[in-house]
């Protein structure tokens, strides 16, 4: 996400993110950890779905008894 993206998200201007950064450092750092948990949790929901999804392939070739 570019920070023209991240400041269309949060609805401020891409001047206002810089000033943020050099004004507000906590706030801006807090904003963009959160960003990144956002996407580290999208990812991760994502790898589950891909996961169960092989999974649930795979059980059509396991040998029954």
């Amino acid at each position: 996400m570019t920070k023209r993206d991240i400041a269309g998200f949060l609805g401020v201007d891409v001047q206002t993110l810089r000033n943020w950064q050099k004004t507000r450092p906590n706030l801006y750092r807090v904003i963009m950890q959160g960003l990144a948990i956002e996407e580290a949790v999208k990812e991760s929901k994502e790898h589950y779905e891909k996961l169960s999804s092989i999974a649930k392939d795979a059980q059509k070739y396991v040998l029954k008894k």
